[in-house]
């Protein structure tokens, strides 16, 4: 083991912030059960209970139109296409009803950049969701909310404070991928920078609403783009403490025009413990069972995952790329008892709301 390994391991069981050559040094030369460790070191200092969270939510695709039409995604559909669609708000309405019944505390609307869809029609949403139940609105991506901008000529600010006074409570981290542009011009061309999706963020952050950041792995990135990745979402936070979570998730590559071969469990294992550890400045991070497995999810709760999202009533865009992502309440409580670990639900604000003994 080379004297700057053990440099770095001293630096993270004492506390003290590694820097990004330090990351991409774990990343490939670390020990991968001492990497483990090291990172359950890092969540201890934010989570000193053996306590694993998640949500229960419904993640509705309100559209699947989009004219980014990027090379990892097969959910999306030209306006022409015959399953192309746009839901109504009532019928939006009666998933969230369905949803709530279900004992969901969030909702997350997510869509394509549709070409014609105005903030209106989201306002009006927001409002009926609002009205009628008292549930979190998580939902739109930063590329979703320049679309909207874009279509409106205003500003970022001014599109998140309308959708905030109709109801948006928070935003979620889609369409983070990795936030390097020559990735982004090969698997996303016509979606926004890696400059713009941090600056709807830092936003966002300025007039209170709180979000969370993502990255996808293992598409066309370098493991050196991984950390520049996780190097630029940690400068934003020291910023504006704005982000809850950090999720990383696996590009699948089923029906999808980029194609290619998926990383391993391993290797995204590895990746979330460096995540936990970089990230000094982020609460939470969260383990990927949909795009992992079950099995992979439980294991990532070793490797500094405090979290592992929702069960998820309804999710879309992931089965479009072949994968089947459903669990129950109670199997995600024995999933997290079976870890060792004392699960927990909680909010879009990761406060407990019950504690399964």
């Amino acid at each position: 083991m080379s004297s700057m390994l053990t440099d770095i391991y001293n630096k993270v069981e004492q506390g003290i912030r590694i820097s990004e050559n330090e990351a991409l040094v774990l990343l490939q030369e670390a020990d991968f059960l001492r990497l483990g460790q090291l990172a359950d070191v890092c969540r201890k200092r934010f989570h000193p209970t053996e306590r694993v969270t998640f949500n229960i939510d419904r993640n509705i695709n309100y559209t699947n139109i989009c004219e980014s039409q990027c090379r990892f995604c097969a959910f999306f559909r030209k306006e022409t296409d015959d399953d192309a669609y746009l839901l109504t708000p009532d019928e939006i309405l009666a998933k969230v009803s369905e949803a709530v019944d279900l004992g969901a505390t969030q909702i997350m609307l997510q869509g394509g950049l549709h070409p014609g869809l105005k903030p209106e029609y989201l306002e009006e949403v927001f409002r009926k969701i609002k009205a009628a139940f008292d549930i979190t609105i998580h939902s739109l991506s930063p590329p979703e909310i320049h679309h909207l901008a874009q279509l409106t000529e205003l500003s970022i600010e001014a599109v998140l404070v309308r959708l905030q006074r109709a109801g948006l409570d928070s935003l979620p981290g889609g369409g983070a991928e990795i936030l390097e542009d020559r990735v982004r011009r090969e698997i996303s061309p016509h979606k926004v920078s890696a400059d713009t999706w941090l600056a709807v963020m830092e936003t966002a952050h300025h007039i209170g609403m709180k979000t969370t950041a993502t990255m996808m792995m293992g598409s066309v990135e370098t493991v050196e783009e991984r950390i520049v990745h996780m190097q630029r979402v940690r400068d934003v936070q020291d910023r504006t403490s704005g982000f809850r979570a950090f999720i990383p998730w696996t590009f699948k590559s089923h029906n999808t025009e980029l194609g290619g071969q998926e990383v391993s469990s391993i290797e995204y294992l590895r990746t979330m413990a460096v995540a936990r550890i970089y990230l000094d400045n982020i609460q939470t991070i969260q383990g990927s069972w949909v795009t992992q497995g079950r099995d992979i999810g439980q294991m990532s709760i070793h490797f500094g995952a405090n979290d592992l999202g929702s069960i998820m009533l309804e999710e879309n865009v992931v089965r479009a790329a072949g994968v089947q992502a459903r669990i129950s309440e109670m199997e995600m409580v024995e999933l997290i008892r079976r870890s060792g670990k004392v699960p927990e639900q909680r909010n879009t604000e990761y406060k407990t709301i019950k504690t399964y003994p």
